[in-house]
């Protein structure tokens, strides 16, 4: 039991009920693999990155954009200038001030390939980031420029839509020169940990809890109401809707959905499911004998009942898809859709093993292992598909991994047949979900898929300025993903969450960003 995480602000002796510190025992999907935010990747880790850092804008309780350590911003008339004016009064947990300076500095560490940042190619936007990361352009041609300490100039490569909205992800967020300079791959520990959020690092104990403690140099630290926060990592959501039960935590960030009668039937307004942008999907490893034929792979997307999984499975807090970007997403229309979307099951498991015995395999001549991260959400879906893959012959077992190292070993080419991965909007836009299936985005392109023509349309987009006709080439992109399935989408998300009525100021939105400072707990 996690004692420490629950209490909740003892109070020294002569103290008074109003000196208490308040605290925030908030249950998070799982432990991050590591506090260097150019390293991370989850959105486990986001959550935590999101209270530890303020990035030049930030999202509101709302989701939406609203300045961070930028009180103001121009753009310039062809959007490929974007200038930003700091704050005065935006300072590092020790009291050193944020200057335009810090965030040069994180973006040329993001982009050094020494850094090996699997998230880099967020900021490709950048003039110059690409070239320093991938082509051995020099760091210094960074199109980041630090005007004078209150003033950074950001020029891009080409305009994007969604460019602020991009900043408010980790990977825009800045770093304190010196203490990582000094403390090399530690600067990460408690202690050496500077940080320029609302909450600084106070301790990390590995599957227990972190503890964060409101940061008394933020600048906007009078209105923060929360002084710690303790991030609980729950894999066993049951474990997290127990101790919600019992008062010991105000927030859990998912639910078990076996359990979704019950939680309906007597939690009421706490359980929280709201649209959420975001894909639950299958990379399929297609340099492995059998699955590099795409046959194979569109045979076991036809197998699968996306339906089944969304109501039985996951008890309709998903929603099945025959498409990879999700509906509803900004500078798009609607998403591509595979062909077999509305034929009945038995026919197309009749097409599956049609495919199958066109690629050379009878029944049970191919055996595959499907490879998922430790949730029982996930072990229930992932048993249910090996089932369905049993309809059209193939052998299919289920591998558990533990999910702190699960993403690392995807990212480094981990030997899998098929696995479990999950996508959530970093912006509302297709770009940032199609990105990931470019030959060369060695961090999340799980399949280690390579297509020269989805390359060229990926590249045509990315310097197309007409709006309507860069939907068009995405359009195209998206289509030839779903034909040639190296990932195989079966459900958009839903945002899942268990909120103490204690907890005041978590507002349901379609990013699920809930930052602590912008929350209080009642008694």
């Amino acid at each position: 039991m996690l004692a420490s995480a629950l209490a909740i602000s003892a109070l020294p002796t002569g103290a008074s009920a109003q000196d208490a510190e308040v605290v925030y025992n908030r249950g998070n999907d799982t432990d991050p693999s590591t506090l260097d935010h150019h390293l991370t990747s989850t959105v486990a880790e986001g959550h935590i990155m999101r209270d530890l850092y303020e990035g030049l804008v930030v999202q509101g309780a709302d989701a939406e954009v609203v300045p961070g350590v930028a009180e103001r911003w121009d753009i310039s008339e062809d959007g490929m200038t974007y200038t930003f004016y700091l704050r005065e009064d935006a300072r590092w947990s020790n009291g050193d001030p944020v200057t335009a300076n810090d965030f040069v500095f994180a973006y040329r560490r993001i982009q050094d390939p020494a850094t090996a940042a699997p998230y880099a190619n967020m900021l490709y936007v950048i003039e110059g980031a690409e070239e320093a990361n991938t082509a051995g352009g020099a760091l210094e041609d960074i199109a980041a420029r630090a005007i004078d300490d209150r003033t950074l100039e950001i020029t891009l490569k080409t305009p994007a839509p969604y460019f602020l909205e991009l900043l408010t992800h980790q990977t825009g967020l800045p770093l304190h020169q010196a203490s990582v300079e000094e403390h090399g791959s530690n600067y990460t520990s408690p202690g050496n940990l500077v940080t320029n959020g609302a909450y600084m690092l106070e301790s990390f104990t590995p599957n227990d809890q972190i503890v964060m403690r409101k940061n008394p140099e933020f600048h906007d630290a009078d209105n923060v109401a929360i002084d710690v926060v303790n991030y609980i990592p729950f894999e066993e959501r049951a474990t997290c809707l127990r101790r919600f039960e019992a008062g010991e935590v105000h927030s859990c960030s998912d639910v078990p959905l076996e359990q979704m009668d019950y939680m309906e039937a007597n939690l009421g307004d706490a359980l929280r499911i709201v649209p959420y942008l975001g894909t639950y999907y299958l990379p399929v490893k297609t340099t492995k004998e059998g699955l590099s034929d795409p046959r194979v792979r569109q045979a076991m997307s036809m197998a699968i009942d996306r339906e089944f999984l969304a109501e039985e499975i996951w008890q309709g807090a998903m929603i099945p898809t025959h498409s990879y970007v999700p509906q509803g997403i900004g500078n798009y229309g609607e998403p591509a859709e595979m062909p077999y979307a509305d034929d009945d099951m038995l026919d197309r498991e009749d097409a599956a093993i049609a495919l199958l015995e066109e690629a050379g395999y009878g029944e049970n001549e191919l055996s595959i292992e499907l490879l998922y991260n430790t949730s029982e959400n996930n072990a229930n879906t992932m048993t249910a598909i090996a089932d369905m893959l049993g309809n059209i012959g193939i052998q299919a077992t289920t591998v558990e991994m533990e999910g702190a190292t699960y993403f690392n070993y995807l990212r480094e080419d981990g030997d899998f047949d098929v696995a479990r991965a999950g996508w959530i909007g970093d912006y509302s836009d297709p770009q940032n979900f199609l990105f990931l299936h470019e030959s060369d985005n060695l961090g999340f392109n799980y399949s280690r898929w390579v297509n020269e023509d989805y390359d060229e349309l990926m590249d045509q987009a990315s310097v197309e300025t007409d709006i309507d006709t860069r939907a068009e080439i995405l359009k195209e992109a998206e289509t030839l993903l779903l034909q040639e399935v190296p990932v195989i989408p079966i459900l958009y998300y839903t945002a899942n969450a268990l909120v103490s009525d204690r907890l005041v100021g978590w507002e349901d939105n379609v990013m699920n960003v809930h930052g602590s400072r912008w929350m209080s707990i009642t008694e």
